[in-house]
């Protein structure tokens, strides 16, 4: 993995990669660099192969206290260039904002946020396409951009309603107000609460540490169809995992599973094949 990144550190560890916000004395905004690098670097661990489950974690008070100033900083449309050009560079740069998130999701490997005090704006964006939420007595969950007089627009109003009932995404999205840990436990946004920082980060990787030891393929096979099946009517789902199942299922994975128990020892299972330059290995 490259340690040329200035907002994250990265661990890997059991097959487990840890990625953790490393601008806590800064709230652990989201500068300019931190939308380059989060893409980069979930793509380089995908590319490996070697990580099995991902942990998104965070240092400092708050987990994220969202976009920072500077990203907004620009012409922003003023001045004497073509409108037309202007705005549509706006939307490009929307868009490569998405995938910023967006790469979270279709990721090979699980994606687990580990959340603790705020998690504000653009957090809420990031996690929401994360798969699993989990967070700390503390943390809180705040759609702000209705608090500064803009629409949120990087992924909270397209993945939230899927995850919470839709009357309460509105009154989020409308009032711009907290939502505490508890509450977001009872809705089903977070799927434990821990009582602090330490407890949760260990609670966390316990639940990615399981996730790593079935057969990674499975796995992989198992979120494309979770994603697929959100996005798209249960007819197109169910034709997807059998068009899936037809190259992907093989009988490997399960002779080894069946074998490990007789033989009373955990599964070991092959990694995925490791991607370079955009091709995989080993086709």
């Amino acid at each position: 993995m490259s340690d040329d990144y200035s907002c994250f550190d990265i661990d890997l560890v059991d097959d487990i990669a840890t990625v953790t916000l490393c601008r806590g004395d800064e709230l652990n905004t989201m500068t300019t660099a931190f939308w380059d690098e989060l893409p980069a670097l979930v793509r380089e661990l995908d590319a490996t192969g070697k990580a099995r489950a991902m942990v998104l974690a965070s240092t400092g008070r708050h987990f994220s206290a969202g976009m920072d100033l500077a990203v907004f900083a620009g012409d922003g449309g003023g001045g004497t260039a073509e409108k037309g050009r202007t705005r549509a560079n706006l939307r490009a740069n929307v868009l490569h904002l998405q995938e910023t998130f967006s790469c979270l999701e279709k990721a090979r490997m699980p994606v687990l946020a580990a959340i603790q005090g705020g998690c504000i704006g653009g957090a809420v964006d990031m996690v929401t396409a994360c798969d699993m939420r989990y967070a700390t007595e503390d943390a809180f969950f705040c759609i702000q951009e209705i608090n500064i007089g803009m629409t949120a627009d990087v992924g909270t109003l397209q993945r939230l309603p899927k995850l919470i009932p839709d009357g309460v995404c509105r009154e989020l999205a409308y009032t711009g107000r907290r939502m505490p840990a508890g509450e977001a436990k009872s809705v089903g946004l977070v799927n434990e609460v821990f009582p602090d920082h330490e407890s949760l980060l260990a609670g966390v990787h316990a639940v990615a540490a399981e996730i790593a030891s079935k057969s990674p393929l499975a796995i992989w096979g198992t979120k494309e169809m979770v994603r697929y099946a959100r996005d798209h009517s249960t007819s197109d789902a169910l034709d997807h995992i059998a068009t899936w199942q037809a190259g992907m299922f093989h009988p490997t994975d399960m002779v080894e599973s069946f074998t490990a128990k007789a033989e009373g020892r955990d599964p070991e299972f092959e990694d995925l094949r490791p991607f370079r330059g955009g091709i995989a290995d080993g086709v």
